[in-house]
């Protein structure tokens, strides 16, 4: 089992049996409200019918075929629906079965283009500290969490990373975006003067850090980055596998923050969580470099067996028709201020030293425990999870990320129930 204790998991199991809307169901028979939308993905709540449908229907009609000089329609259409929600200029996109193989594919496509355009000295990678890129040696190599990267050394040399912008002095229970940190941008202008702007290929950056802990990017700091990265001639990569479809307010996280980057990393809620599936949304001048090749040969030699997988497909297009039937994608707005009153309620309650929030994300940092960091957290969860409500722990954080068809009461519960966990542990 991944990312799982697994001999305490099988002394006391965990079993879900079935879901619908903002509810898992378990094994006993309980009901458990689900405030991580399974994990970041389940935008639309669980098992909506339309999705339901489509991957049903599709099942039935073409179970699968290689992307490998082939293909099917629902791939073509999918990818033209994504580029009509991405940011103006990203318009082309190659699908992945994961995040982790967005990031991958990226980072790859970052190096290819510089490449073809006669540009091979440009191979260096820059990520950032506190950073999730998936689980790919290239997304471990770029990502900053130090427990993930420890048991699989060495990772791929020609990589640098920017300081994170986490610092309780200055932008402890921000609202949305902290006024302090836009300067630590300029840290890749350090980076630039260390290695050179001609031998960096890309610079990779979660809009909003996710599993890191919830970082919501200063005001300025973005911006920054695309304008050192344009000046010196870099890729600027987003990594939207969390922020993508709805969680920010917008489709993507770059349109709800305003900065265009070259290529988005996409997946979770491309598909709802109903099948697995990524992809990479590339710019016209990302995708135009690769295609001066002579018209018979492999533009990009890469891809997976399950690339635009039909099945994926028909999900994927059936979760866009739910975002915008069911005004999803303008939901994040109309509720983020009810959202953000609802979390920061939770300021002073016992262990709470920061709430961090941003679109339908939020974070609340407890005081570590002395000599066992991430156990406090892990315990409240546990409470939680006993009174029938599902928080994600990621080291001394509760991260909440819920469906996007959260109700006001609902916020209530998963409040007053992390409230009454607070005032449980030690």
């Amino acid at each position: 089992m991944p990312f799982t204790a697994n001999r305490l998991f099988k002394s006391k199991p965990r079993m879900f049996v079935a879901a619908e809307g903002m509810h898992y169901v378990t094994d006993d028979g309980r009901r458990i409200l689900d405030a991580m939308a399974g994990l970041w993905c389940v935008n639309a709540g669980h098992n909506p019918p339309r999705i339901v449908r489509a991957i049903q229907e599709q099942a039935a009609r073409l179970d699968f075929v290689s992307s490998f000089q082939m293909g099917h329609p629902l791939a073509f259409q999918l990818a033209e629906r994504i580029a009509e929600l991405a940011p103006a200029g990203l318009d082309r996109v190659f699908f992945t079965n994961s995040g982790s193989e967005a990031v991958d594919t990226a980072l790859k496509i970052a190096r290819a283009y510089h490449k073809v355009r006669g540009d091979a000295n440009r191979i260096k990678l820059i990520g950032r500290a506190k950073a999730y890129h998936g689980m790919g040696f290239g997304g471990l190599s770029v990502a900053g969490i130090p427990r993930h990267r420890r048991d699989f050394g060495p990772l791929l040399g020609d990589v640098d990373h920017l300081p994170h912008t986490h610092d309780l002095t200055h932008n402890a229970f921000s609202r949305g975006q902290p006024a302090w940190g836009a300067h630590l941008a300029d840290e890749l202008e350090a980076i630039v003067q260390i290695h050179d702007a001609s031998t960096i290929a890309a610079v990779i950056v979660e809009p909003v850090t996710g599993s890191g802990g919830v970082l919501p990017p200063p005001v300025g700091y973005l911006e920054r980055l695309r304008e050192l990265c344009t000046r010196y001639g870099i890729l600027l990569i987003f990594d939207e596998v969390i922020s993508g479809f709805g969680r920010l307010g917008a489709p993507f996280g770059s349109t709800a923050l305003g900065v265009t980057p070259d290529l988005i990393t996409c997946a979770k809620g491309m598909t709802n969580g109903a099948v697995p599936m990524g992809g990479v949304i590339a710019s016209s001048a990302v995708y135009d470099a690769f295609m001066a090749a002579p018209e018979a040969a492999v533009e990009l030699m890469h891809g997976y067996t399950y690339s635009g997988h039909p099945l994926a497909c028909a999900a994927g297009l059936a979760a866009i028709d739910t975002y915008e039937q069911e005004g999803l994608f303008a939901r994040g707005p109309q509720i983020s201020a009810t959202w953000e009153a609802a979390v920061h309620q939770l300021k002073g309650a016992p262990h709470v030293r920061d709430i961090r929030n941003i679109g339908v994300l939020a974070a609340i940092e407890l005081t570590p425990r002395e000599g066992a960091p991430g156990a406090r957290a892990a315990e409240a969860v546990e409470h939680c999870f006993a009174a029938g409500v599902l928080v994600r722990v990621a080291g001394d954080n509760l991260v909440l990320s819920p469906p996007l068809t959260i109700s006001p009461e609902q916020m209530t519960q998963v409040i007053e129930t992390i409230d009454a966990a607070l005032r449980t542990v030690a």
